[in-house]
């Protein structure tokens, strides 16, 4: 997909300007917060500044929809498992369920190691979307292919975690085939699986897969790192870059002019994936999270742009600000904004 994000302090005469474009979004209203800027899903492409960044990124992001693709074809092995409990005495049976796990186990670890990537590619864009002198508006305005990127990865990562919670097989399997190895009972069978998932291995999976939505949780522990091992760079470069994007996507959902003009229905969601995930990410970031009344993100007009949308296109969304959020239980948080989450 060529959507591609583009913001920019913008006058009105710009703003005219831009109005030919079907996909470039434009908010030339005074907002309450963040600058007045445009949004282009279109046609970002690097500059020679972005280059090196832009490819290593790149390279990772190429492999997504095939992850996306494996997630959604898995197909427990929970049938061959029950059958092997129950009738613990049959080898053959035990042989089949082994059988069966062990290939899902190695597209657990696929799926695992992915996740490492996209964790180096985030931190590599956060680095170029943070650092100064550039303000995180300028930087979106002239890093818009890194911009890009940046909610490239965020979609991807709600696409995966809403996949992966439907897929409870996912543990089942996990834990069959840890307590088969640990158990070690079935001798000379194909325990060369240890070689590609050795004991640490398992370990680091077991507490990746345990997590309700653990790509999210890996890209705001990463986020979370990136802001504490860069200590001489201001927390607010980090968060304002997120809030932006957050208003950014919210002003185009709510705008109609501005969303009735999109080809798909897929760039509507492409928005309020990318939306949503900033704020996760900005929750988890900033000491006050993004919930209280001195946030940056207006929490109000982002729910309400989201209930606005038909309920089944949004319930994921909801419920990953209401589960993976750290701040929404706050006592600074706004009764009527949890009400509105309930």
């Amino acid at each position: 997909s060529t959507l591609t994000s583009l913001f920019s302090s913008s006058s009105s005469s710009s703003c005219r300007n831009q109005m030919g474009n079907l996909l470039k979004v434009l908010t030339c209203t005074e907002l309450e917060q963040g600058p007045n800027f445009f949004l282009d899903f279109e046609n970002a492409q690097a500059t020679e500044g972005e280059r090196e960044v832009w490819n290593q990124v790149n390279a990772v992001l190429q492999d997504s929809e095939s992850i996306l693709t494996g997630l959604q074809a898995y197909k427990g092995a929970g049938q061959e498992i029950r059958d092997a409990i129950q009738n613990p005495n049959d080898m053959t049976l035990q042989e089949r369920a082994w059988n069966s796990v062990c290939p899902l186990v190695i597209k657990l670890k696929k799926f695992y190691s992915f996740s490492l990537r996209l964790e180096e590619a985030l931190r590599s864009l956060l680095t170029s979307l943070t650092c100064p002198p550039l303000t995180p508006t300028q930087h979106l305005e002239r890093e818009q292919a890194l911009a890009k990127q940046f909610a490239e990865i965020l979609h991807f990562t709600l696409r995966f975690d809403e996949l992966k919670m439907r897929i409870p097989a996912i543990q089942n399997d996990f834990s069959y085939y840890r307590r088969t190895i640990s158990r070690n009972r079935i001798n000379n069978m194909n325990l060369d699986i240890e070689n590609e998932v050795n004991n640490e291995m398992a370990n680091r999976m077991s507490l990746f897969y345990a997590e309700a939505t653990p790509m999210l949780k890996t890209l705001s522990t990463a986020t979370t790192n990136f802001v504490s091992e860069n200590k001489t760079l201001p927390l607010e470069n980090t968060t304002d870059c997120l809030s932006t994007m957050a208003s950014v996507c919210k002003v185009m959902l709510e705008t109609p002019e501005y969303s009735s003009r999109f080809n798909s229905e897929d760039t509507l969601l492409f928005c309020m994936r990318v939306m949503v995930g900033v704020i996760i990410l900005y929750d988890h970031v900033h000491p006050n999270g993004a919930f209280n009344k001195s946030s940056k993100i207006d929490m109000k007009g982002c729910i309400k742009v989201l209930k606005d949308q038909p309920a089944d296109t949004v319930e994921g969304l909801l419920n990953a600000l209401k589960f993976t959020t750290k701040h929404l239980n706050d006592e600074s948080t706004p009764k009527n904004i949890r009400t509105m989450l309930q």
